[in-house]
């Protein structure tokens, strides 16, 4: 019984890791468009905790129906996150190979701003599987997402560290986009939404 038990957790585990993978290829393909990346990526936010906990079967009709939602809500806002991403790149780029004391006072304002961004954007992702389909839109998801930030600063700075040692590890190792260029944003946005787990002593409290 012991064995069977360990050998159902183990299939459970890999059919877990290839829907994720299988989700994972269904956004490279969507977020081709410009305009299609971000809602793209929270459609892949709003079905990732399906994927991880094996509750709902058929994902795919699942991404595609939330697809549908994210794009009429977002499409316009994930184009302007999509410039002004390009443009703070940009920024930071062309300043951290430039000279002069504007080098540092420029990197000293892009840098922080970069990562409040970060830390928003992860947030944002972080109460998407938990909007209400009927009344999230921009302004409420950056309502949410805002507060989420402040309540919970800690593990959302921690999520910028490890999505910025991704971003560095993906210089590296271009290929590993293909396996996790909307996967590790979302996995890291899905861990820092967990409640933090109850001691023994805040129990016993």
């Amino acid at each position: 019984m012991e064995g069977a038990g360990r050998t159902n957790t183990v299939i459970a585990k890999l059919s877990m890791i290839g829907d994720l993978l299988m989700l994972q290829l269904v956004f490279l393909v969507l977020s081709a468009g410009i305009i299609t990346l971000f809602p793209a990526a929270f459609a892949l936010q709003r079905v990732l905790p399906d994927a991880i906990s094996q509750d709902r079967p058929s994902l795919l009709r699942r991404f595609f129906q939330q697809f549908r939602w994210t794009f009429k809500r977002f499409w316009l806002s994930g184009l302007g996150l999509y410039v002004g991403g390009f443009a703070l790149a940009f920024g930071l780029a062309f300043w951290a190979y430039s000279g002069g004391v504007m080098r540092i006072f420029a990197l000293a304002v892009l840098i922080p701003v970069t990562g409040m961004i970060v830390g928003l954007y992860l947030s944002a992702l972080a109460v998407l599987p938990e909007a209400d389909e009927d009344t999230t839109n921009a302004k409420t998801l950056f309502r949410a997402a805002n507060l989420f930030l402040l309540r919970r600063s800690l593990p959302v700075a921690g999520g910028v560290v490890v999505l910025f040692t991704w971003f560095a590890l993906l210089a590296q190792v271009p290929t590993l986009f293909v396996a996790g260029s909307g996967l590790v944003p979302a996995l890291i946005a899905y861990w820092i939404s967990r409640p933090a787990r109850k001691s023994s002593e805040d129990v016993s409290i």
